[in-house]
């Protein structure tokens, strides 16, 4: 097993130690504060530094947040993902506690704090980081705190992740299966990078214990259980799961099984470097006459399936710092002119699929040129879109099936959704 944390401390944004948690007696409060001054009279802006550094034989691990830091230090060799990993939860344990993470909220809460850190971290090591789960044996309120404590039943199973005793009239299962598509074009049209990035996210509602079976179209599976690929199967590559799920049972069977928690959670995330065709393709040509007007015209087109529409749609076209007097024409949607970013945006409500449209504008120029106008910005074109019932992957929920011992048929629903990521195209 790596070394553990030798102490937590939590400081303040010139180096002055708020609060720490000894857990091994090797790394004291004044060590962290002379390293964290050192940090700050070398570095500057301590943002600008990475999350890890090491000086006097001691490792420190640190992320910023409003106007704190919060830092472990350990002597011993450590894992340093699991260590940020749990300096993040613990973020999002204040915050379910206290709803805003600063340095005021930690001083009037103090007693709550050090309950957090032993419940936490023992002896250097993580334990549990389950804000809800936490909050059914720490209260914030004294009035609320029982004589006799008993652990809850998610601390003592091996479900940390989920209570025992919920319920629901209305059992139900919400699964939206959602990809942000990354693309990046150069101004000769080339694709430069192009990547797909998605999420299963789940919403439970559901009774007691379900034992949860996803089935996607899942190309090792299908192969591996023999069934003919009827339309198409992915390859699903570069996974990364929600701790609930089996993962023994997935590298065995590619099943994916589960005991989901109680609400929102991400189940699912993977990443696909593939090249993608653009969904929405847009052109522009900028004409300039002698300094006095600039026209625009953009065209834009969709590629993607007739029965599939892009809402939302917001092409952000740049123009030149110094226009005015726009004058503004679309076939479709609306246009208006922001000064703020020197663009025009563009907003389209619903763009059917293999449709075309066009933008045309005229900017008024200042006829007088200062010395220090700067030379014209190659500002990208970028977009912002979703479309429903749509996912450029292929990717399908076969099944999920929703199994508990009393015997209930909860309601399923699947949604999928593309939505647009860092989308630019450099055409201007």
């Amino acid at each position: 097993m790596a070394g553990a944390t030798s102490a937590l401390f939590i400081m303040d944004i010139k180096g002055h130690c708020l609060l720490c948690r000894d857990y091994r007696g090797d790394v004291s409060s004044l060590q962290a504060e002379r390293f964290f001054s050192k940090l700050l009279d070398t570095e500057g802006d301590i943002d600008a530094h990475g999350p890890v550094a090491y000086d006097s034989g001691v490792a420190y691990l640190f992320i910023p947040h409003n106007n704190i830091y919060l830092m472990t230090a350990a002597r011993q060799n450590c894992n340093a993902a699991s260590l940020l990993v749990f300096l993040h939860r613990l973020v999002d344990v204040f915050r379910y506690y206290f709803e805003e993470l600063e340095e005021e909220s930690l001083r009037d809460n103090f007693v709550v704090v050090y309950e957090l850190l032993d419940e936490m971290m023992d002896f250097g090591y993580p334990q549990y980081t389950e804000a809800n789960i936490l909050g059914e044996f720490i209260k914030t309120d004294a009035y609320r705190m029982e004589l006799t404590q008993r652990p809850p039943m998610a601390v003592t199973n091996a479900v940390s992740w989920r209570s025992e005793g919920i319920f629901y009239k209305k059992n139900e299962v919400f699964l939206d299966v959602v990809e942000h598509v990354n693309l990046l074009v150069n101004s000769n049209g080339q694709i430069l990078r192009s990547d797909l990035v998605g999420a299963l996210k789940m919403r439970t509602y559901l009774s007691g214990m379900p034992e949860c079976k996803l089935g996607l179209n899942d190309r090792v599976l299908l192969e591996a259980q023999g069934k003919s690929i009827k339309g198409r199967a992915i390859d699903l590559d570069d996974v990364k799961f929600h701790q609930c799920v089996r993962l023994a049972r997935f590298e065995s069977d590619r099943t994916i099984s589960f005991i989901p928690p109680d609400g929102s959670f991400d189940l699912m995330t993977y990443r696909l470097s593939t090249k993608v065709k653009p969904l929405i393709w847009v052109e522009a040509r900028v004409e300039k006459h002698a300094r006095s007007r600039v026209e625009v015209l953009v065209k834009a087109r969709s590629q993607f399936r007739e029965r599939s529409s892009a809402t939302n749609v917001v092409i952000e076209v740049p123009t030149p710092y110094d226009a005015t007097n726009p004058r503004i024409k679309t076939s479709m949607g609306s246009a208006k002119y922001a000064p703020e970013k020197d663009a025009m945006l563009w907003n389209i409500k619903s763009f059917p699929g293999n449709k075309e449209c066009m933008l045309g504008a005229e900017f008024k120029l200042p006829s007088i040129i200062s010395e220090e106008e700067s030379a014209d910005r190659k500002a990208p074109i970028s977009l912002k879109f979703e479309i429903p019932y749509f996912t450029v992957s292929g990717i399908q929920v076969r099944h999920l099936k929703v199994i508990e011992k009393s015997g209930y048929q909860p309601l399923p629903w699947v949604r999928y959704i593309t939505m647009a990521g860092e989308y630019e195209l450099r055409i201007i």
